[in-house]
């Protein structure tokens, strides 16, 4: 399907919600499932008010998240049964995407969760919403690269329609785990996202400043849904005071700076929307020019990195007992590119349980098709290879993991 911009998104639904009668007491799916008539109402308004595209309510319709509120064995009813009021809102009139967002888990060491089965979780939900039959998908308010990646290549194994993948972060850039969204921008669309944004957490002040920095790296069109500012506590509650003239204040510079998709989250309304839609009236869409075409762009999963294409790997770390010391070693050490050697699949487990530990830019060395990929499915982050697969060979791996060749 191919897009059309600029989009206009909705607002968010759970402040909206709130207001609408939700007290929070069960998870909001649940909520939304025994009202739907109030989720109807809501979306219908932003269809009115010009949105091109819906998020159904599946926000947190994971199986973590509702498992934690009780709720076992319904993942595929609760997203299908979901769509549906959303399909009954728009009435055809707006794109209605599936919703997904973090499980707040985290991988191993970390965590307690191999990333298979974070893939797995998101699989999931990913095959119950394309049953569903959205129209595309949005992976939003991610906070961590692993929760992205997996999200991104279950719906990639199971759909070919559009996806968005939508990161917060503070007013510095940075995710509550570390990441610069500069990095997530670079790993996420070299692995295939459509559209990368920026959702939550801040007001349009703070939010252009980070698209400003997003705009020297971005391949795809970007995606804003700022808050309506920040939040402030009043009587007990926590509110959002900016009003929908002052929240579209800077779309022409958002514009300017390569977003395409606009919408809005915490604290916004059908009355942000519809004053959105008219402030994109002399809408002019900007193609993304990346700055550095000429040299290697590449992330660890926190960092990204800018580095000539010329580059040549000086010293090779092989993965045994004392991989991350030689990691840690290698970090402070003069080479600009850490080279990490594969050879079999134990290789896998040690490198796997290291790989946070690398804060330069990764050079994968393999022979080993199968090995590779999965080394490439453990690194969170876009590596380089070097090593005597063919070209032929690593072209699915470049599309699917970001690999640069």
């Amino acid at each position: 399907m191919e897009l059309f911009f600029p989009i206009v998104l909705d607002g968010a639904n759970g402040t909206e919600l709130q207001k609408r009668g939700y007290d929070g007491s069960k998870c909001a799916e649940a909520w939304v499932l025994e009202h739907p008539e109030i989720m109807i109402e809501l979306q219908k308004e932003y269809v009115e008010a010009g949105s091109d595209v819906v998020y159904a309510p599946t926000f947190g319709a994971n199986r973590i998240k509702l498992e934690e509120n009780g709720i076992f064995n319904q993942v595929a009813q609760f997203n299908k049964d979901l769509v549906k009021i959303s399909r009954e809102a728009t009435g055809g009139k707006a794109l209605v995407a599936g919703d997904i967002a973090t499980t707040g888990k985290f991988l191993e060491p970390l965590g307690d969760m191999t990333f298979d089965e974070l893939y797995d979780i998101y699989l999931e939900q990913a095959s119950a919403l394309e049953e569903a039959g959205v129209d595309m998908f949005v992976i939003e308010t991610i906070m961590t690269v692993p929760d992205a990646r997996a999200a991104l290549l279950a719906v990639k194994s199971v759909s070919d329609k559009p996806v968005l993948v939508s990161f917060t972060c503070d007013e510095n850039g940075r995710t509550l785990t570390g990441t610069d969204v500069c990095a997530a921008l670079v790993i996420l669309q070299s692995m295939g996202a459509d559209a990368f944004g920026l959702n939550c957490s801040t007001g349009p002040d703070e939010m252009l400043a980070q698209f400003r920095r997003l705009r020297e790296f971005a391949e795809v069109p970007l995606a804003v849904k700022p808050n309506a500012g920040l939040p402030e506590t009043v009587d007990g509650k926590t509110v959002y005071n900016l009003s929908p003239e002052d929240f579209v204040k800077h779309t022409c510079e958002f514009n300017q700076e390569g977003a395409a998709l606009f919408g809005g989250c915490c604290g916004t309304g059908p009355e942000h929307i519809s004053t959105l839609k008219k402030s994109l009236a002399d809408f002019k869409l900007t193609k993304p020019e990346p700055q550095h075409r000429d040299k290697i762009v590449c992330a660890t999963e926190k960092d990204v990195f800018v580095i000539d294409a010329g580059i040549e790997v000086s010293s090779l770390i092989s993965c045994d007992a004392g991989l991350e010391e030689n990691i840690r070693k290698a970090n402070k050490s003069d080479d600009p590119v850490i080279a990490v050697e594969i050879s079999n699949s134990a290789d896998l487990d040690e490198f796997g349980a290291a790989q946070y530990a690398i804060r330069k830019p990764l050079c994968l060395v393999c022979d080993d098709k199968k090995l590779l990929e999965e080394a490439l499915r453990l690194y969170q982050g876009r590596a380089m290879y070097a090593g005597n697969i063919s070209t032929e060979e690593l072209i699915p791996m470049t599309d699917k993991y970001g690999l640069i060749i």
